[in-house]
């Protein structure tokens, strides 16, 4: 059993925005060994077919049971919503999801009015809408589709003017709804927060679901028997299909105790 618990905790996304929950998950379990996979030529998931997207989450996942992972993170809410019921029917092992934290949002604004911004393939999403209808019946919802975000977060491009371009445009009709709460329904999403603080009032709170997902993926190991009780350094590995430059950027502060590596997969 020792043995296994050494196994790493395989992460997927697709591309370096899920790098927003491995931060998460590795301040919560500073000792577990974990591969990380930016599957970033094939970024973004949002705007692909159902198909497209399960395809691609059971190549990420087979990947990474190549590579010994204990438990399986979807760190991509267009990847969660559209296959995480058939990863779970397909492989046994655990597999935690990331969902758009809709509910703490509808229960604690008093405006009664929220922004979720989120791809196409998480708002039309059978699993998003269902969360949707249970937690939002007396609120009002502006749902925006942040066409164009992800390239630009993959290409590290954090403080460009086209990116503040989109994201002005698609905070406009959040004011005017007057939200006081925004949902990011999109792993790459928390890198947008710094230029998000500076457009919308200081009472607009924005969450995301990283803190969640790492608190989940404890109670999982724990339930399982499966948390590394060693103390020892642990290995933290990622690989991508597509530039490293982007991770190296995104990751600079844990350097240089972390690999980052171009893969094909």
């Amino acid at each position: 059993m020792s043995m296994k618990k050494n196994k790493p905790i395989g992460i997927f996304d697709s591309g370096v925005g899920g790098t927003s929950i491995w931060k998460e998950i590795h301040r919560l379990l500073p000792f577990e060994n974990t591969i990380y996979l930016a599957d970033s030529i094939n970024a973004p998931y949002g705007n692909k077919s159902q198909d497209d997207i399960i395809d691609l989450s059971i190549k990420n996942v087979e990947k990474l049971l190549e590579m010994g992972s204990k438990i399986i993170v979807v760190a991509c809410n267009t990847a969660t919503t559209n296959t995480i019921s058939i990863l779970r029917l397909k492989y046994d092992i655990p597999i935690i999801g990331i969902e758009p934290a809709i509910k703490p949002a509808a229960l604690q604004t008093y405006s009664k009015s929220i922004g979720i911004l989120a791809t196409k393939g998480t708002l039309s999403s059978a699993l998003f809408h269902k969360a949707s209808q249970e937690f939002t019946k007396d609120i009002s919802v502006v749902e925006i589709i942040g066409e164009g975000l992800v390239p630009l977060i993959e290409a590290g491009k954090l403080e460009s003017p086209a990116l503040i371009s989109l994201l002005q445009k698609f905070t406009k009709p959040m004011l005017a709804a007057n939200i006081d709460y925004l949902v990011l329904g999109c792993s790459h999403y928390p890198y947008l927060i710094p230029q998000l603080k500076k457009l919308l009032p200081e009472n607009v709170k924005i969450i995301d679901s990283g803190e969640a997902v790492a608190r989940q993926t404890k109670y999982v190991l724990e339930k399982n028997f499966l948390l590394n009780d060693s103390k020892q350094t642990p290995s933290l590995q990622f690989y991508t299909n597509a530039e490293i430059s982007t991770l190296k950027l995104l990751l600079k502060e844990y350097h240089p105790s972390i690999s980052i590596e171009k893969k094909e997969f």
